[in-house]
């Protein structure tokens, strides 16, 4: 059987029981690690899986027909990853694939990337307060110190990203989608600037706007409903968080010529996306058809032309490992506490489905070459200082100003 063949071609290592509907018993691997034991219930399930596994094994998973009966949905894709190296080789997308995924998926003119936003953003507020930080920053945090909770990680990404902002107050700055509208209003009250955030999910616009008007940051946080390419600027300061993965391939000259557009000649902006660090591929099927159509992780040898062309200075590139990893352990582990509260707003696959893109985002960062890069843009070279030795100092004198606050 070529399903039997595949498996035994890839699965070395850990310990892996699959149960076939006709009554076989595959035993995978060398034993080793935790028992995961899945049943599969049809026959056609295994011939889709066997076809095209990529889409069809999450589908199989949200749709029941992949039962855990040992261990969970977690650890058979860090099985599955572990081993992923043993996979039979198939050639990466050439050039005219990646041609015709542009076409398919990723053109995201406006129209496309307001539908595309509204799939996945403008789900229910209530679910993302589920796992998410107190903040509802959906997004990697940055886990200074290992032992650091989701909110503290969350509250030094935005302390990171503040300091190579060099902000001070009176300064104007644009936040390229901005989600619930966090990051912009802790710009706004730490650091004193003016913050235009522009989104194109109605729900997160809404609560950005109820979130600023309680802390009486109207005047100093506006947000509003905007495609990026139709703000006018300029700006002092841009910063972009998790967004640019929904610009898709085929609009990254367009993004950065707009960053530069509307920069000032002394401005510095901050780009922070998920990237891939084993070069240009195409979005993941089963990702790109339930839980971000239109999306596209870049690797940096596609942005970095872009960025040359539209007359941007890259001034400093970090790296970002596994941060989006630990990111997402805390997203998993609290959306599995919450998970009858979520069953109770969705439903039972909407469940498996967050479950399925959660464990496999994670699993991606920790086997598959994802990393996240935070890119550091200026017009002129000596914008920002010359060695990376102000970012600490700036981190730590907003912990101080914010601990003040706290005590007056």
């Amino acid at each position: 059987m070529q399903f039997e063949a595949y498996l035994r071609q890839t699965i070395r290592q850990g310990d892996l029981t699959v149960r076939l509907p006709n009554g076989a018993t595959l035993r995978l691997g060398d034993g080793q690690g935790p028992p995961i034991v899945a049943a599969i219930a049809k026959m056609t399930t295994v011939a889709r899986i066997a076809a095209r596994p990529s889409l069809a094994f999450g589908e199989a998973y949200m749709d029941g027909d992949v039962v855990l009966e040992q261990g969970d949905i977690y650890g058979l894709l860090d099985l599955l990853g572990q081993n992923f190296k043993n996979r039979p080789r198939s050639k990466r997308a050439g050039r005219l694939a990646r041609m015709w995924w542009d076409l398919r998926q990723d053109m995201n003119g406006r129209a496309a990337a307001r539908r595309n936003v509204h799939h996945h953003y403008d789900l229910s507020v209530d679910l993302y307060r589920r796992f998410l930080d107190e903040d509802l920053q959906y997004s990697c945090a940055y886990f200074a110190r290992p032992d650091m909770s989701l909110e503290e990680a969350q509250a030094a990404k935005k302390r990171h990203l503040a300091a190579k902002l060099l902000l001070s107050p009176g300064q104007s700055l644009l936040d390229i989608g901005c989600g619930w509208g966090g990051l912009g209003l802790t710009m706004a009250q730490d650091h004193g600037v003016m913050v235009q955030g522009v989104t194109l999910a109605t729900e997160q616009l809404a609560l950005a706007q109820a979130r600023a008007a309680e802390r009486g940051l109207e005047d100093r946080a506006r947000f509003s409903l905007t495609d990026y390419r139709d703000v006018a600027g300029p700006f002092d300061r841009i910063v972009s968080v998790g967004m640019f993965e929904h610009v898709g391939r085929p609009n990254f000259q367009e993004y950065f010529d707009t960053v530069a557009r509307l920069l000032t000649d002394d401005g510095v902006a901050v780009i922070h996306s998920i990237g891939r660090s084993e070069g240009p591929n195409t979005t993941q099927p089963w990702v790109a058809k339930y839980i971000f159509p239109g999306g596209y992780i870049p690797a940096l040898s596609e942005v970095l032309p872009a960025i040359e062309r539209a007359g941007l200075i890259v001034t400093d590139v970090e790296i970002l490992r596994l941060h989006y990893a630990e990111t997402l352990r805390h997203w998993r582990e609290r959306f599995a506490a919450a998970r009858a509260e979520i069953a109770r707003l969705y439903d039972e696959r909407f469940c498996r489905m967050w479950e399925f893109y959660l464990a496999a985002s994670e699993i991606s960062f920790r086997h598959s070459g994802h990393m996240v890069f935070q890119l550091q843009l200026a017009k002129r070279i000596d914008t920002v200082p010359l060695t990376r030795d102000y970012i600490g100092p700036a981190e730590q004198a907003a912990v101080s100003a914010r601990a003040g606050r706290r005590v007056a």
